[in-house]
């Protein structure tokens, strides 16, 4: 029996230092990694969430923790739990034979030492038994497994490593201890938990290793905040006040401005969990999209747009995006309108030049009879001279010895004799006033 104390003595320090010391390290593990970039003035969010850090207070009284054994008596038969323990100190058995035989230590969730005593073997306990470790709060599991064979002969009693798993071989009657050592602060310490949450956000300039980065803001679940930086950008990050409520710790940054590019990371720790996780961001900070200016109407008096044209200085390489507004209806119609005004304006002045040019011909009528009828007064009297000096000549040439009683029957005769003088007919005039008409 006392070779038999020293080899589980010996078995007790070897699993402990086997098994893991706890769910993480202090060095915190990258777990995403992006390029994200925005417009110079714009908001930059860097989303930087984790369910695992929302700040649960313990309101079950230290009911989160919990181990439990299992037996299981062949690779085909399914498990039975046999016994549990809560780290308030709580133990339940589930068989009613177990009761008094199966124990666990009450300073299981202070010493890390949740092995399984059992006062006396029977050849009904044989089985691979699972130690069990569960924390609801950080979401951690782990199991041991551990075979026990019952003999008839004490001095086959003993313990041995397969290659998988400890088996340990106990004489029927015998005590039995299956080991179960996790001395990991997690299972035996209970810390104040928002002490041990604690979020920052660093940011690298350009050029700038990980291990020289500067340090902006420290969020504590107890509610403690603190702020670094260079005075440019402290006053214009920001994380929601209810970070740890939601799990949800977005840095966001207003006004992005060109000095702001760099490389920001977002570092989680819950070293009561062991929850060590990173989260980089590649932020770029790029040109505003200049829009083109609104084609103006015509007619509107706006005449050429003001606004100055884009800057020659401006870094190269930027990216422009030509924007095409399509006309609406109203647009189409006041163009409309201006063509039908054009077109009616023109008509007027046309009718304009026709009702002028016609007074002008009539106008040229009138002047052309009045200097007609002037002629012809004077074409008379010279036909009527005419007229008179032949008969006067003829009239001396005859010698036609006539009495008359009075001049007016002379003046008869003589008309009565003389030829009718020729009509003169003028084609221009006639015409012309059948054109004036």
């Amino acid at each position: 029996m006392e070779l038999l104390s020293r080899f589980l003595l010996w078995k007790l320090v070897l699993l402990q230092s086997e098994w893991p010391s706890g769910p993480g390290t202090a060095s915190s593990s990258v777990v995403t990694e992006s390029a994200v970039s925005w417009a110079v003035g714009a908001q930059a969010v860097l989303r930087c969430q984790s369910p695992r850090m929302v700040w649960i207070q313990d309101r079950l009284h230290d009911r989160q923790r919990v181990v439990h054994w299992d037996l299981s008596s062949g690779p085909e038969s399914q498990g039975r739990r046999l016994v549990d323990m809560y780290s308030a100190g709580e133990q339940r058995v589930y068989e009613p034979r177990d009761d008094g035989r199966l124990l666990l230590s009450p300073s299981a969730f202070h010493d890390g030492n949740f092995s399984l005593f059992i006062r006396a073997a029977e050849e009904s306990d044989e089985g691979v038994y699972t130690c069990n470790l569960h924390h609801h709060y950080c979401h951690l599991y782990e199991s041991l497994a551990v075979r026990l064979q019952v003999t008839d002969d004490p001095a086959a009693a003993r313990a041995y490593w397969d290659g998988e798993k400890e088996v340990l071989v106990v004489a029927r009657g015998a005590p039995a201890l299956l080991t179960c050592v996790n001395r990991a602060h997690v299972w035996t310490d209970r810390y104040l938990e928002e002490a041990q949450q604690v979020v920052h956000w660093d940011r690298q300039p350009p050029g700038v290793p990980h291990d020289r980065a500067d340090r902006l803001l420290d969020l504590y679940a107890s509610g403690e905040r603190r702020a670094y930086g260079p005075p440019f950008l402290r006053d214009r990050v920001t994380v929601d006040a209810d970070a740890f409520a939601r799990g949800d710790f977005s840095l966001r940054i207003d006004a992005l401005e060109p000095s702001d590019e760099g490389t920001y990371s977002c570092h989680l720790h819950h070293h009561y969990c062991g929850l060590h996780e990173r989260r980089v961001f590649h932020l770029r900070v790029t040109e505003p999209v200049v829009e083109p200016p609104v084609r103006s109407s015509p007619g509107n008096g706006s005449g050429h747009s003001s606004a100055p044209g884009p800057d020659p200085t401006l870094a190269r390489g930027r990216s422009v995006i030509n924007v095409i507004v399509p006309e609406s209806h109203a647009h189409f119609f006041q163009q409309l309108g201006y063509v039908l005004a054009t077109l009616l304006l023109f008509i007027l002045l046309l009718i304009t030049v026709i009702l002028a040019t016609r007074h002008r011909h009539r106008d040229g009528c009138k002047s052309s009879n009045k200097k007609e009828g002037k002629s012809k007064g004077k074409d008379v009297n010279m036909v009527e001279f005419a007229v008179a000096a032949g008969d006067q000549a003829l009239f001396r040439t005859e010698d036609i010895q006539l009495d008359y009683k009075n001049n007016i029957l002379k003046e008869r005769a003589e008309l009565a004799h003389s030829p009718l003088p020729a009509k003169n007919v003028d084609l221009d005039k006639e015409f012309r006033k059948e054109y004036c008409k």
